[in-house]
């Protein structure tokens, strides 16, 4: 019995060793993407420009940074930043709500519940036992994520592609997260298949 208590502790051992120099990690996204092109969809090379909405406009800073990354990504699917001449409008919205996940795990978005701290009272052949039970840890912030796009065509004005992406996850570096998520919203680009899609890409640690 030492012997298999002995192995099992070694494999945990190595397992956390193992996740700990892991040099990626994976950012999972839940994707759900629209296309209603009035003719032909985009070719290659095709012209964009970005448009914001008036909140977005009073944060430009912010705003150049989530269009600078969502530019690498429409790059990847062969549209082509050119406002002069642009036959879309892209709208790019990020938008980060943190949370608090209990020290055991959370329950979902509408509330989280934690251990409290209680009365227990136990008996048996040999006696009784009272006492009382803590949780042993502290909430944590859980960051929950949302990337949606929308594509207008603008002669027509009207919106030929959207998706959305949802992540959460621990992670605080919201910039670091971001290109994953843009490169699992465009998944597919310009005709993703119907419902809702679990992306996995892996980023760098």
């Amino acid at each position: 019995m030492k012997r298999v208590f002995s192995a099992l502790f070694t494999v945990a051992v190595l397992a956390l060793f193992m996740a700990g120099c892991s040099t990626v990690r994976l950012v999972d996204s839940d994707v759900t993407a629209f296309s209603r092109w009035s003719a032909a969809p985009p070719a290659p090379g095709t012209p964009y420009r970005f448009e914001r909405l008036p909140s977005q406009q009073t944060l430009a800073a912010q705003q150049d940074q989530v269009e600078a990354l969502a530019r690498a990504a429409l790059a990847k699917v062969g549209l082509d930043l050119n406002p002069t001449v642009a036959r879309y409008s892209v709208q790019v919205v990020v938008s980060t709500l943190i949370l608090e996940r209990g020290p055991y795990g959370g329950a979902g978005y509408d509330g989280f519940r934690y251990p409290m701290p209680g009365f227990f009272l136990g008996g048996g052949s040999r006696g009784a036992s009272l006492g009382m039970s803590f949780p042993l840890r502290f909430p944590e912030p859980y960051f929950k994520r949302e990337l949606s796009m929308l594509m207008r065509e603008l002669n027509s004005g009207q919106v030929v592609f959207e998706t959305r992406a949802v992540h959460d996850g621990v992670w605080s570096d919201t910039l670091a997260v971001l290109p994953a998520m843009l490169d699992a919203a465009l998944q597919g680009f310009p005709q993703p298949p119907p419902g809702t899609r679990r992306i996995n890409v892996e980023i760098p640690r």
